[in-house]
């Protein structure tokens, strides 16, 4: 039987998606405690019939056990819980990279459904779902009382069918409805493009197609910035990725790593913990690397933020990550069905469980929320005069000959280039930074693995890598 090791939030997607020796006298104990057990059992039994043959209407055997195994696992942790057919076949297609429903990652916290992150490009992101986000209503329906499966049952639907969701968030007066369309979702997992000479790299979920599709676009957007000499750096954007499949994780920290740890699993018995290091090779040449998390970077995405900055092999940039340090493991019980259970934590190279603490950035920087705009600011400017004051401005100031074209030009691209990323601070502000650090470092010619001196400044982070380079890999 196939086990699937997730590192994601282990919630589902909504509108779709949703891993002792004993001597003596203690016999006698563990006697007693299976007898307890045999006991417990047999109430469940006996639960089991006098529902079976006393309630109002007669209940499905098969829902009623269901409903009873699901109770169980979902009293452990938010991340356990009992998949049925329906519910395990549509996370193996997730993990394939095609699915229906809206496109936005679900937990529950208080009861309360609670967005975790939007799915780029999906009914829900178009829409103006945000990570942190709480569903009330679903076509005015409460979802209050509900089961997380529940709530996102009542968020699936057919393609092309319309939904209204009640929207709560954090800054807003009173909640707010947002209707959308329901949509097969595509998942875009890796999407590049060039700002400047600095390559940016949006991973969006850890699926089987993450890291050989991340291979690609870096391999064509260093060829649209006009080769590896040409590029600055690199930007590798986590933000409001929910997470995904560990050996994903594990590939995409190793794409940019040389040697040392990667991650590693601590489970119940200490014979089962589970280490992963980094094989020689980096995709991205040693050139400076940032990575950006928010809120919405959990689990898979955490340990890929905390591989390469305890590595300091990258600057964090952003705001908290989500905190989810559990593994699951997917384990079949049937030909049809499976259970989901927290089998393990996982910890960064430098030691560090970031359960419940989540990737503290080494930079943090918050996304300005943009205010509502009026008429008046969507109009036109109401004068096209510049009012810009420079030498060049003054009249019958004096010309400078003493460039050449060539030279000319070149100042003029870059300080094209230089606008356009100012111009970049409107649309995300974040990745604006993000891009304005690695010109920094470009200009120090920082290079990973160098050994820091006055002119090359040592990337900061959490920790270092204490990584045995000779441990075998997992």
């Amino acid at each position: 039987m196939k086990h699937y090791l997730i590192a994601g939030l282990g919630g589902a997607v909504a509108g779709v998606v949703l891993a002792t020796q004993v001597a003596g006298p203690l016999i006698a104990q563990e006697a007693g405690r299976n007898a307890s057990v045999y006991e417990q059992l047999e109430l469940f039994g006996n639960i089991f019939e006098r529902v079976r043959a006393d309630y109002v209407e007669a209940p499905d055997d098969k829902d009623l056990i269901e409903a009873a195994i699901n109770g169980m696992l979902t009293s452990l942790d938010p991340h356990s819980s009992f998949l049925s057919a329906e519910q395990y076949q549509e996370m193996q297609t997730q993990t394939r990279g095609s699915f229906g429903g809206l496109g936005i990652e679900v937990s529950q916290e208080d009861g309360l459904v609670k967005v975790v992150s939007p799915i780029d490009d999906t009914p829900a992101d178009q829409a103006g779902v945000k990570s942190g986000d709480f569903i009330t209503h679903v076509n005015g329906e409460s979802l209050m009382g509900l089961t997380l499966d529940q709530a996102v049952d009542m968020m699936r639907g057919p393609v092309g069918s319309e939904i209204t969701v009640t929207i709560l968030r954090e800054g807003e007066n009173e909640p707010f409805d947002l209707t959308m369309t329901r949509d097969t979702i595509k998942l875009t997992v890796v999407r590049s493009r060039v700002e400047g000479h600095a390559v940016i790299l949006r991973v969006s979920t850890f699926n089987d197609e993450t890291y050989d599709t991340l291979k690609a676009e870096l391999d064509k957007a260093i060829e649209e910035a006009g080769g590896m000499d040409r590029v600055t750096g690199f930007v590798v954007d986590l933000r409001n990725n929910p997470g995904g499949l560990l050996n994903q994780a594990i590939s995409v920290s190793d794409a940019f790593l040389n040697a040392g740890e990667i991650v590693s699993t601590r489970g119940r018995k200490a014979e089962e913990s589970e280490r992963w290091n980094a094989e020689p090779g980096d995709l991205a040449d040693g050139k400076p690397m940032v990575v950006l998390v928010n809120g919405g970077s959990a689990s898979a995405s955490e340990i890929v933020a905390g591989a390469l900055q305890d590595h300091r092999r990258a600057i964090v940039v952003g705001e908290k990550s989500f905190g989810k340090g559990s593994v699951q493991t997917v384990m079949p019980v049937t030909s049809d069905s499976a259970i989901r259970l927290t089998t393990a934590r996982y910890y960064t190279p430098s030691g560090r469980s970031i359960q419940s603490l989540g990737i503290q950035p080494d930079i943090i920087v918050a996304q300005p929320r943009t205010p509502p705009r009026s008429e008046e600011d969507e109009d036109t400017p109401r004068s096209q005069s510049s009012f810009s004051r420079s030498e060049a401005d003054l009249r019958g100031a004096l010309g400078n000959d003493s460039i050449s074209d060539d030279e000319r030009e070149q100042i003029e691209r870059e300080a094209a280039e230089v606008e356009a990323t100012a111009k970049l601070r409107d649309e995300d502000y974040q990745l604006a930074y993000a891009v304005d650090i690695l010109k920094g470092l470009a200009a120090v010619d920082f290079t990973a693995g160098q050994v820091p001196t006055a002119s090359t400044p040592a990337v900061t982070g959490e920790g270092s890598a204490t990584g045995d380079e000779g441990a075998a890999n997992q």
